[in-house]
C-alpha cells in the first residue's frame, strides 16, 4: 500500500472527532450523538459472540486476519478488504491468529446517512442495496485504500475554525468514493465470492436460513445431513467460531428487525422467525437489542 498509516501525525488539540480505541465505544458513541464515530484498532478486543446492532459499519482490515461470518456468508480477511454491515447484518470474528490485527472501524447512525443524501444520492445505499452479485466484501485497490486512508485521516485532523463542516463535508466525500466503488464491483462480471470454507457447513448455513422459520433442532440438521450431532456442532463451530444455537438465534433476531422496522406485528413476527413462543423471543431480543421487541417496533414506527 503506498498510503502509510503510522506515519500520520494526529492533531491532538481538543478540537475535531476524537480516534476511539473500541468498537463498543464507536458504536455507543455514534447512536447517542446520532452521527458517526471512528475508531483505530491494534489488537483484539474481548472476543464478541453473533451480534447486530442499530448503526453501519465499516471495518477497513490493514493487517489481514482470519474469517467475518456475516449472515449465511463467511470470508475471508485479506489486508485491504473493506467490509460494508447494516443495522440487520448478523456478524462475528472469529479471532485473529497474530499479534496485531490492526483495521479501522466506523460506525454511524443511520439517520445522519439519511441527513445527508439528497433526492438524487442515496448514501446509505452501499448498505441497504442488494442484489444477486452482492457481497459485504470489496477488496479495494492500492489507489482505493490510499483515498479511503486519506479521508479517515482527514476527517480526524480537522480541528480549528471550521473543523466541523470539514469533518462532515469530507465524510460525505468517503462515502461518494465507496458508493462509487461499490457500483462499479457491482457491475463487474466477476464477483468476490464468499470463502468456500466447507461444503457441509455452507450446506448447513443455507438450510438453517432457508427454515429459519421453523423451530430447528441440533437432532434435526443430524437427521437431515446424516452426520452425528457431535461431528456437525464440532465443524461448524470450527467454520464460523460460533455454535448454531447462537448463530440461529442472531439471525432470528436480526430478522425480527427487519420486520418489525417494516411495521410488522410483534406475534406475526415471533411466529416468522422461528422462536418456540412468545416469551424466548422477548427474552432472546431484549437481550440483544437492549430492549423490548414492541418498544423497537414504536421507535421505528414513529
Amino acid at each position: 500500500m503506498s498510503f502509510v498509516w503510522d506515519n500520520i501525525e494526529k492533531a491532538d488539540n481538543g478540537e475535531g472527532m476524537k480516534e476511539l480505541n473500541s468498537c463498543k465505544e464507536a458504536m455507543a458513541s455514534s447512536i447517542e450523538n446520532k452521527y458517526f464515530s471512528i475508531a483505530h484498532l491494534y489488537k483484539d478486543e474481548k472476543a464478541m459472540e453473533m451480534h447486530i446492532h442499530d448503526c453501519y459499519e465499516v471495518y477497513f482490515s490493514i493487517s489481514g486476519g482470519k474469517q467475518f461470518l456475516i449472515d449465511n456468508k463467511v470470508y475471508d480477511i485479506a489486508p485491504g478488504d473493506l467490509f460494508l454491515i447494516n443495522q440487520y447484518d448478523s456478524h462475528y470474528l472469529t479471532q485473529i491468529e497474530k499479534e496485531k490485527h490492526e483495521r479501522i472501524v466506523i460506525m454511524i447512525d443511520p439517520d445522519y446517512m439519511k441527513e445527508i443524501s439528497s433526492t438524487e444520492t442515496n448514501l446509505d445505499a452501499c448498505f441497504q442495496e442488494r442484489n444477486e452479485k452482492f457481497s459485504h466484501k470489496i477488496s479495494l485497490t492500492s489507489e482505493q485504500q490510499s483515498r479511503f486512508l486519506y479521508f479517515v485521516n482527514k476527517i480526524l485532523t480537522s480541528n480549528g475554525y471550521g473543523h466541523d463542516l470539514l469533518e462532515r463535508a469530507t465524510f460525505t466525500e468517503l462515502f461518494v468514493l465507496i458508493n462509487q466503488i461499490v457500483n462499479e464491483k457491482t457491475s463487474d462480471k466477476l464477483e468476490d465470492k464468499p470463502s468456500t470454507y466447507n461444503e457441509q457447513v455452507d450446506a448447513i448455513l443455507s438450510y438453517l436460513n432457508n427454515n429459519i422459520q421453523y423451530p430447528i433442532s441440533i437432532g434435526d440438521l443430524s437427521k437431515q445431513f446424516y452426520i452425528s450431532e457431535s461431528y456437525i456442532c464440532r465443524i461448524f463451530k470450527s467454520a464460523t467460531g460460533t455454535t448454531i444455537n447462537k448463530y440461529m438465534t442472531a439471525r432470528r433476531i436480526s430478522i425480527a428487525k427487519s420486520l418489525l422496522a417494516e411495521g410488522i406485528g410483534v406475534s406475526d413476527v415471533c411466529e416468522k422467525c422461528g422462536f418456540s413462543d412468545y416469551s424466548n423471543f422477548l427474552k432472546a431480543f431484549t437481550k440483544s437489542v437492549g430492549i423490548s421487541p414492541k418498544k423497537y417496533s414504536q421507535n421505528c414506527n414513529r
